[in-house]
């Protein structure tokens, strides 16, 4: 499987330079035209199934759980952002940002590529993301709000200190996502669309116009199971978006494994059907920002189910999640020594299915 690596985009002297977003667009973009499909696995580098990286300032980071079973590492490595509006030296699953900041940079220096997701604590409750006991938080820290300057001034600056110490490796930014499900303070029962995109737009534009950050490539990801309408309701608009995401596992329910697959498949092809039309439609990239069957008990998940859902539709990349290194069952890629590892072997060696081959 080739190597994926940054394209050079740099412009000549009648056309200014391209930015690190730009770049990394058009790596991106390179890839679909070719049919091929970036493999992500979230937290890869800091922690897999029972390790995790403790002196990592002296630690090469070489250790991966999808390295050790296929060889090679993902293409792309997620991370999260949670913990880091607060100023915590760690984020919430316990990665130390000063690791993470070095893990990215590796990455991106074996021609990899990252993505970050955020789940910041709740500012108005003190709880967490997934706390939504009020409706009122969104509402809270908006021009206006009585918590708009904290959020502005140590929350989003915070923030962008982080991002801006990258060195302006280019990443895949996707802040605010699942937005139309309701288990975050930021979703659809807890607060309007126009707040939803008041809030999109305030980080963007921070981000972007106050900071003057050119690396980060935005994601806008909601929920699966969702209508067209419902996904686009609360679509920030096409300045403030780069790429369209899908949020969408697998579960395995009463009716057992073999139906939860197929269940999964349906729905992931209506999804990515009317997702592939509106990112045609406002020229965008489109990609499976999260997805997974928890501890894999199907031992052909891969090539039987994942791979062929996405096969018909241009997508950039696809993320499965974290590997956790403290919750023997909580898992979502093969690692050394699991019986299933095989079929995962396989997908990797797929024609259109991308690694990064050292």
């Amino acid at each position: 499987m080739a190597a994926i690596g940054l394209v050079s985009c740099g412009g000549g002297n009648d056309k200014p330079m391209e930015t690190p977003k730009d770049q990394l667009v058009h790596t991106l973009f390179s890839h679909v035209e070719k049919g091929e499909i970036l493999y992500g696995h979230q937290d890869d580098l800091s922690y897999g199934h029972a390790w995790k990286v403790e002196d990592w300032e002296n630690d090469d980071l070489t250790r991966s759980d999808v390295k050790a079973v296929t060889g090679k590492y993902p293409a792309i490595v997620g991370f999260d952002l949670g913990g880091i509006e607060m100023g915590d030296k760690a984020n919430l699953d316990s990665v130390d940002f000063g690791l993470m900041r070095k893990a990215v940079l590796t990455h991106a220096k074996r021609g990899g590529i990252v993505t970050f997701s955020w789940h910041p604590r709740n500012p108005l409750t003190g709880g967490d993301a997934w706390d939504v006991s009020s409706d009122q938080v969104v509402k809270s820290i908006l021009e206006g709000g009585e918590l708009h300057e904290v959020f502005m001034d140590k929350w989003l600056r915070n923030l962008g200190d982080f991002l801006e110490s990258l060195e302006g490796t280019p990443v895949i930014f996707r802040p605010w996502h699942e937005n139309v499900g309701s288990w975050f303070w930021w979703g659809g029962k807890l607060c309007t669309e126009q707040q939803y995109k008041e809030l999109y737009r305030t980080t963007w534009t921070y981000l972007v116009k106050a900071r003057g950050l050119t690396n980060l490539l935005w994601c806008y990801s909601p929920n699966s199971n969702i209508s067209v309408e419902e996904y686009m309701g609360r679509y920030p608009g096409d300045e403030f978006v780069d790429m369209l995401g899908l949020d969408h596992y697998e579960y395995v329910g009463e009716d057992g494994l073999e139906e939860a697959g197929v269940r999964f498949a349906e729905e992931l092809k209506r999804s990515l059907t009317y997702i592939n039309r509106v990112a045609t439609e406002h020229h965008k990239l489109m990609c499976l920002s999260e997805t997974g069957l928890e501890s894999l008990p199907d031992p052909d998940w891969w090539t039987k189910v994942l791979h062929p859902a996405l096969t018909d539709f241009p997508v950039a990349y696809v993320l499965t999640w974290r590997n956790a290194h403290d919750k023997p069952d909580h898992f979502y890629a093969p690692w050394e020594g699991f019986a299933n590892a095989s079929d995962f072997e396989a997908f990797s060696s797929l024609d259109d299915i991308v690694f990064l081959n050292l």
